[in-house]
């Protein structure tokens, strides 16, 4: 939101790319992912497999809902989040994949492999659960999550309207390619795609 708004783009454009930057299952979208993980793994005499593929370095798989870029220490909205979950769940009945959330949250707080590189549950590793009981497709997630940051958002988009020292903001990137390529005409570039 604050890069596309620092180019001057209205705030719908902002808020669109906001939405956009939160889709993914690294940040908004880790709630679905943590929601998936739990269905995948299905069953709590399914832990343990799992936990051995998280801790291998070979296995791309990694536990959805643990750790966080900011709270390097059990995030504190975790710890209020799985209190709704409860009261949730009061009202709704228990999901099954709940059983299976609380056994691996177990684990991980006295697993030393978990503690040590301090993935303690983040905010996400409920959040999906309560938002399916509440009845929200999990298409919804994101927008749930979204709701929450517009304030946030069109404010700063109106400070930065207000700051007359406002740049547009240009991330930096190193490019790390080739230092020279040789310029190929536009017929070679044809001849070399029909022989491929």
């Amino acid at each position: 939101m604050r890069l596309a708004g620092s180019s001057g783009a209205n705030p719908f454009a902002c808020i669109a790319a906001g939405c956009a930057s939160l889709w993914g299952p690294a940040h908004g979208g880790a709630n679905e992912a943590a929601l998936n993980m739990l269905a995948e793994i299905g069953k709590v005499e399914r832990i343990p497999e799992y936990i051995r593929r998280a801790k291998d370095k070979n296995d791309s798989f990694r536990l959805m809902g643990f750790g966080h870029r900011v709270y390097k220490n059990y995030d504190p909205r975790a710890k209020i989040i799985k209190q709704m979950a409860d009261a949730v769940f009061e009202v709704t009945g228990r999901n099954p994949l709940l059983d299976i959330a609380l056994e691996m949250e177990r684990i991980a707080l006295q697993d030393e492999y978990f503690v040590s590189r301090k993935l303690y549950l983040n905010v996400d590793f409920y959040s999906g659960l309560i938002y399916q009981a509440m009845g929200f497709p999990v298409s919804m997630f994101p927008v749930l999550f979204a709701i929450g940051r517009m304030l946030g958002w069109l404010a700063q988009w109106q400070e930065m309207l207000d700051d007359k020292e406002q740049k547009i903001a240009r991330p930096r990137q190193v490019f790390l390619g080739a230092k020279r390529r040789d310029f190929v005409p536009l017929k070679a570039r044809a001849a070399e795609l029909v022989t491929a």
